[in-house]
């Protein structure tokens, strides 16, 4: 059961994903900073899905549950790469959304094909060395409560728990700077869409402000699914917590949203309909 869940899933994220890429790489009408932004975002989603799903689904197959200390430790670090590479560029996406309705007629000089690299770029580079920092800091920490991660990935909150006491507050000091940059993500995309639909709801036309709508409410379900689904995962109750709950939460914030996220964004989406 296991495996036929997570091989549908997986494969549903490989068919979606794979989709985009090649219909934004082949189309020339979505060479734009739009659809550019959602084939870093495929690939993304591409590379999150398959550091966690295919070596869960050889483990049920082969009714294991081993994986090595250096196994582990790139597990951890890929996976925390790419999902903070996610937010960082999900924060990217909300400001070329800001651009293209609030700021019109700057959008070709603010968004041109240099400067939409350097943003993808950053927040590859910001993902790569937070998820760096992350890994080295949790495996440096001395392990001495057992070798079994509750979970069907390695993931951070479950290595602590292994760690011995007192050791783990420097992790923990990290996590917190982490949610701070985090939080201050949040908050930047919230204001873009403030004045989003700010401008929005002053355009006088119904078709304009449909179109704009339909613009911008993939990305923002998207957003939305992300962080809360990231959110609840951090800050459920110790008392909530139980080996069924965390892995039904784990699967929620690792594995639904890159399976999701294609369908979100070509489900009213007409170029890229057309394109596929």
């Amino acid at each position: 059961l296991h495996f036929s869940l997570f091989l549908g899933i997986y494969l549903a994220a490989l068919l979606g994903n794979s989709l985009i890429i090649t219909a934004v790489a082949c189309d020339h009408h979505l060479h734009t900073p739009m659809y550019f932004f959602l084939l870093n975002l495929s690939l993304i989603d591409l590379g999150s899905i398959s550091t966690t799903v295919p070596r869960s689904m050889a483990n049920s197959l082969w009714n294991t549950r081993a994986i090595s200390y250096s196994r582990c430790a790139a597990q951890v670090f890929w996976f925390l790469f790419l999902i903070s590479a996610e937010y960082f560029l999900l924060t990217v996406m909300a400001y070329d959304r800001f651009v293209a309705i609030c700021k019109p007629l700057h959008y070709g000089t603010l968004m041109d094909s240099r400067a939409c690299v350097k943003m993808a770029a950053a927040a590859w580079a910001s993902g790569f060395l937070h998820a760096l920092l992350h890994t080295a800091n949790t495996f440096s920490i001395p392990l001495c409560q057992g070798n079994t991660v509750e979970q069907f990935f390695c993931e951070i909150p479950q290595i602590l728990k292994l760690s011995c006491s007192e050791s783990y507050l420097r992790e923990v000091g990290l996590l917190v700077v982490s949610a701070c940059l985090g939080f201050g993500c949040f908050i930047f995309i919230v204001l873009s869409y403030v004045q989003i639909f700010t401008a929005v709801l002053r355009i006088p036309s119904e078709q304009g402000q449909h179109k704009a709508f339909s613009m911008c409410l993939p990305h923002l379900a998207v957003v939305s699914l992300f962080i809360s689904t990231g959110i609840f995962a951090s800050l459920k109750p110790p008392s909530l917590s139980s080996p069924a709950l965390d892995l039904v939460v784990a699967v929620l914030y690792s594995v639904v949203p890159p399976a999701v996220n294609p369908l979100i964004y070509s489900m009213r989406n007409k170029e890229l309909k057309e394109a596929l």
